[in-house]
């Protein structure tokens, strides 16, 4: 899917949300309901999050250049930190609100929340539906694909609260839903901190097991050894790896290094490697492999004939 694409999908997402929370706005003001003020306060963030992940896809999009050698792409993981950042903030607040209400319940006007919660729904529907097209193992799409998600069920407790304030009078139904949305808003941005933190420390991609890499590799005909094998994420679904790879001496060193590329390629979608590959000295040994070999070394080695891990 085209990132042009994408943006029509965001831009379609962004019109519906913009003009329905100027609406909530003032209703939730008119009614006095905490859940319909967070949602649209939550609609705020969502009109935001479209907003970050539209401008981080432009500037992803630049080519390499000058100090950055690969460009700008971790803009889109920038975009997903702050939404989920603003989620988990959103919770605290809808958190402390919403208890102080349930200790003292106002008068809320439950036909209004039902009504602009079941117009809620559509709009989220609609706009839920435009995300879900968009590429969504982007984090950056995945971010603000989360905010309109949990605005859904947002719209939909506000309803369900609306309905039992209406029909009996109970206030603190709004300051429950409050509380659900918050938990809801809590899940999902712990969840976006979680995984934009991981490619922002460089772990590896999730699922992806590097000692389980380095053992594969050192199997492969003609390797001795393979040491500082790195994995990380340049950006979500742009995986890249280095290795430096020691060979028999005599072996074929440009045949070892396409073998160990299309290893990466076929089995772990990595396209993106760095190979050193170089002859294994005669009288290397076990014990002093990498410090003879590499002046900072890192992580353990692998050799041919160790046993494959299990799947991380």
């Amino acid at each position: 899917m085209s990132a042009q694409a994408d943006r029509r999908y965001l831009t379609g997402a962004l019109l519906l949300i913009v003009g329905f929370m100027a609406v909530e706005v003032v209703i939730g003001f008119i009614a006095r309901s905490l859940a319909l003020i967070s949602d649209a306060g939550h609609m705020l963030t969502d009109a935001a999050a479209i907003v970050f992940a539209m401008v981080a896809m432009r500037i992803a999009a630049r080519p390499p250049q000058g100090g950055f050698t690969y460009g700008l792409k971790r803009a889109e993981i920038i975009s997903a930190q702050i939404n989920g950042i603003t989620l988990l903030l959103l919770s605290a607040y809808f958190v402390y609100e919403g208890v102080q209400r349930l200790i003292t319940p106002p008068d809320v006007a439950g036909v209004y929340m039902v009504a602009t919660g079941m117009a809620g729904i559509v709009v989220n529907l609609a706009a839920t539906w435009l995300l879900s097209k968009a590429n969504r193992s982007s984090l950056n799409v995945e971010g603000a694909f989360q905010h309109i998600l949990n605005d859904l069920f947002a719209f939909i407790a506000t309803t369900v609260a609306g309905v039992v304030v209406w029909l009996t009078g109970w206030g603190r139904a709004d300051a429950i839903a409050a509380l659900v949305v918050a938990a809801l808003m809590l899940k999902a941005g712990w969840g976006l901190v979680r995984d934009s933190g991981r490619v922002f420390m460089e772990a590896a991609p999730a699922g992806m097991n590097p000692a389980e890499i380095g053992q594969k590799a050192a199997a492969l005909e003609h390797v001795t050894e393979v040491h500082d094998l790195h994995v990380w994420e340049v950006t979500s679904g742009y995986a890249s790896l280095s290795a430096h790879i020691l060979v028999r001496p005599g072996a074929d060193c440009h045949a070892v290094r396409k073998a160990a590329e299309r290893l990466m390629r076929e089995e772990y979608g990595i396209d993106h490697t760095t190979l050193q590959v170089d002859h294994a000295p005669k009288d290397l040994l076990p014990a002093t492999d990498a410090q003879r070999h590499c002046t900072d070394p890192h992580g353990p080695i692998h050799r041919a004939g160790d046993p494959l891990p299990g799947r991380a």
